[in-house]
């Protein structure tokens, strides 16, 4: 009767989508780092428009020169990388227009970084956006990944996280 009385309540933290587009499981980017979760869980999303907008509330911790990835850490503890597109990397930074620095606080639904939709398809590999938890491995967390097949950036909840 008293079991779980004494229970923490479970600490869930929601992260939402970066961007507006097209839900796909991560083990569908193709890319083995993505797809074997080799960076971590996650999700990834084909993208309709060129806005990155901040899937929790925390802190940039990571940009590369190449302005093709952001690295966030959440209030929360999660380690959450963006990752626009596959072999972005090589366009050394065109085509992207970042919104925020290192260093500086963000909320869900902040405009992180701005990309040239066009100019990204053409130029890269694929267009496909993971989006990462990369310290998925450490405790014990849980993770439920959503059902949606369409998301709306800052709006839609595409990964929960649960302990």
């Amino acid at each position: 009767m008293f079991k779980n009385l004494f229970k923490k309540p479970a600490k869930e933290q929601k992260l939402y989508a970066p961007l507006t587009g097209n839900v796909i499981p991560l083990e569908e980017v193709p890319d083995p780092v993505f797809s074997q979760k080799m960076m971590g869980e996650g999700m990834a999303i084909i993208p309709t428009n060129g806005q990155v907008l901040s899937p929790v509330n925390g802190k940039v911790i990571q940009i590369p020169e190449s302005k093709h990835a952001i690295g966030l850490l959440s209030d929360d503890g999660a380690e959450v990388l963006i990752h626009v597109g596959l072999e972005t990397v090589a366009l050394k930074g065109e085509g992207f227009e970042l919104k925020v620095e290192t260093g500086e606080k963000v909320t869900v639904g902040q405009p992180l970084l701005e990309f040239d939709l066009e100019y990204i398809q053409n130029h890269a590999k694929d267009i496909v956006t993971p989006m990462v938890i990369t310290n998925s491995n450490e405790g014990e967390k849980q993770f439920t990944l959503t059902d949606e097949k369409k998301a709306n950036a800052g709006k839609t909840v595409i990964i929960t996280v649960s302990e």
